[in-house]
């Protein structure tokens, strides 16, 4: 596990242009090269006032991560430990994924000019698979159980000298907690002035987001920047929820979960390898874990598109419906603010998510474009 002492490294550049420059001191590097981070971060805080207006819920808002390069979280990540590698002298980098990591790693290693090898799920959408493919580095789609694709891939890395940078990298982790930083700099301006929101939501897989956005509020308490850590909430499928059985449970422990089966590709993770930590630090600072059906997840996904012009992929939608689903039992404070954490575009899922027969697409000839209107 990564840990430093705040008190001898606690300088915030505050005229930095980008959110990982004026927190530089808080990630794991020498030095931070912007010429490597192809733009990352810096995404949008949306509020989503017609949701909110439909439904009565309290001031919510939407971190946009599908703004990042590669149009999802996983950029957060990457650039940090794709820079640490050439500090380390590392000449080949790899990793393990359901879609989205791989491209945004294949992205950064191209940048860096470092050989990239990604083995992703068999059942991964091809959407996903193209746009890593499309940076030149090695996909291999593989048969078989992801937790034990997730240990062979260190065997492997030993053996042919690839350092695999997968979900819960220590280096990822600490990437992820800028995501933290942004959103107190930017509620903290002067259209929101509230600093921090009450309740955080993010959905999980490994849980190396969640971990990294737990350590990134908390940076921010120890710095006394803010008083104490807002609600994080994890959020699962409940076709593949490991983590959230286990803090249902009040169990330390993360079991696989049988049979996984849910839309939501991208947190389609039985063996979660961060999920007995995410489950320690949740308990600590008073977070916990939920999860949604397939109905309540499509639902959401819709409203995000048809309401709030947001398409993400399945996986982000978790965020809003575990909202809704906290609206319907009560569990929401009148005036609570919520930040849901959109972690990926629906553009590299279009073959899990839309059915053509259900949008309306006509066809006209110029002749009777009226008669159709």
């Amino acid at each position: 596990m990564l840990v430093y002492s705040l008190r001898t490294r606690k300088t915030v550049r505050r005229s930095a242009p980008t959110a990982s420059e004026r927190f530089a001191d808080f990630l794991p590097l020498k030095k931070y090269d912007p010429s490597l981070s192809l733009s990352v971060g810096g995404t949008p805080l949306l509020r989503l006032g017609n949701v909110i207006d439909q439904f009565g819920l309290p001031e919510v808002f939407a971190k946009n991560e599908t703004a990042n390069p590669t149009a999802s979280f996983k950029d957060r990540g990457t650039v940090i430990a794709v820079q640490k590698a050439l500090e380390l002298g590392i000449k080949k980098i790899g990793t393990i994924s359901t879609g989205n990591m791989a491209g945004s790693t294949a992205a950064y290693a191209a940048k860096a000019g470092l050989p990239c090898l990604v083995f992703v799920k068999e059942d991964t959408p091809q959407d996903k698979i193209l746009a890593a493919a499309v940076y030149g580095a090695m996909i291999i789609k593989v048969q078989g159980d992801y937790g034990g694709l997730f240990r062979k891939s260190f065997e492997i890395g030993r053996r042919r000298g690839i350092a695999f940078m997968n979900s819960v990298d220590p280096f990822r982790i600490e990437g992820y907690k800028v995501t933290s930083y942004e959103i107190f700099e930017q509620l903290g301006a002067p259209a929101f002035r509230a600093k921090t929101p009450v309740m955080v939501l993010v959905p999980v897989s490994a849980a190396g987001h969640l971990i990294g956005l737990i350590r990134g509020f908390r940076d921010l308490r120890d710095l006394g920047l803010i008083s104490k850590l807002p609600v994080l909430i994890g959020v699962q499928a409940s076709g593949c929820a490991p983590i959230s059985r286990a803090f249902r449970r009040g169990s330390d422990q993360v079991e696989r979960f049988p049979n996984p089966h849910t839309i939501a590709h991208a947190i389609s993770n039985p063996t979660p390898p961060g999920g007995e930590l995410a489950l320690r630090l949740l308990r600590e600072f008073g977070g916990f874990m939920m999860d949604v059906s397939e109905p309540e997840i499509l639902r959401a996904h819709a409203l995000m598109a048809s309401r709030e012009g947001i398409f993400c992929d399945p996986a982000s939608a978790t965020p809003l419906a575990a909202v809704l689903k906290l609206k319907r039992r009560r569990h929401i404070l009148l005036g609570a603010r919520a930040v849901l954490i959109v972690t990926g575009s629906g553009l590299k899922a279009m073959e899990a998510i839309l059915d053509p027969s259900r949008l309306d697409i006509r066809t006209a000839s110029l002749e009777t474009l009226d008669k159709a209107l």
